[in-house]
């Protein structure tokens, strides 16, 4: 899982194709495809070594804090990228100088939070070059539209990651039935040691409530993230201030 890893090099890639501002929709859509299998393909190739190599990919956790504009909108798409990569995520929030600030706190295999760090940070920068280029329409406030637009977006990706998850899931599992080994039960073993990670350091957890959004953006952001990008990016830990969306 280092930066030479050729599986997630081939993802940055893609990514850096599908970013390229001279990119066509249809281009994108065909870059997305492969990225969105590697990626999957990827977490089950790393999840099945470490079941062979205990200690290979160890639960971890990090804490990651989301920026202005949108800064509520740009953590729920996180937590909704983790959780599709098995990793968990908490939402939390807290007062500041400048108002309230959000931030995520992810739990997960490290090889998981690295698919979710590439990944994330990829989305962020598309959802702004997409929402940038969608008018809003007369009647609508600017921010509202905005937030259900990422909602729609939110959705969509958050469909996607499921499908793609499921594809490698059901394939692995063909590969390695000859050989006695479950698939199904070396993901659902790591998910209960994620789990249990969240349950020690939150023991009182709660669970969040859907926010109500007046915007007319969402088909809009839905359409958005059905063509986004789902490789990875080349770049940083969670960069989630490496692209501002539009101010309202």
């Amino acid at each position: 899982m280092t930066d030479h890893d050729p599986i997630l090099a081939k993802i940055r890639k893609l990514l850096a194709k599908a970013e390229d501002q001279a990119a066509t929709e249809q281009e994108a859509e065909l870059y997305t495809a492969k990225a969105a299998a590697l990626i999957a393909d990827y977490g089950i190739d790393q999840a099945l070594l470490a079941e062979a190599v205990p200690g290979a990919d160890v639960v971890g956790d990090r804490v990651v804090d989301l920026e202005a504009p949108y800064a509520k909108d740009k953590a729920e798409l996180l937590a909704d990228v983790a959780v599709r990569l098995r990793c968990r995520a908490v939402l939390r929030r807290s007062r500041g100088g400048a108002g309230t600030i959000h931030s995520v706190h992810l739990f997960g295999h490290e090889s998981d939070l690295v698919r979710t760090d590439l990944l994330f940070t990829s989305l962020l920068m598309q959802s702004a070059t997409w929402l940038s280029r969608t008018p809003v329409p007369h009647l609508d406030h600017p921010a509202a539209f905005r937030r259900s637009w990422m909602a729609g977006f939110r959705i969509a990706i958050a469909n996607r990651l499921s499908d793609a998850e499921r594809v490698a899931e059901e394939a692995a599992a063909h590969r390695t039935a000859a050989s006695g080994r479950s698939t199904g039960l070396v993901l659902a073993d790591r998910s209960a040691q994620v789990t249990q990670r969240v349950a020690e350091t939150y023991p009182r957890l709660g669970t969040a409530r859907p926010r109500k959004l007046s915007g007319s953006g969402m088909s809009d952001g839905f359409d958005a993230g059905q063509r986004a990008d789902l490789g990875g990016a080349a770049g940083g830990r969670f960069a989630g201030n490496r692209q501002s969306l539009p101010a309202s």
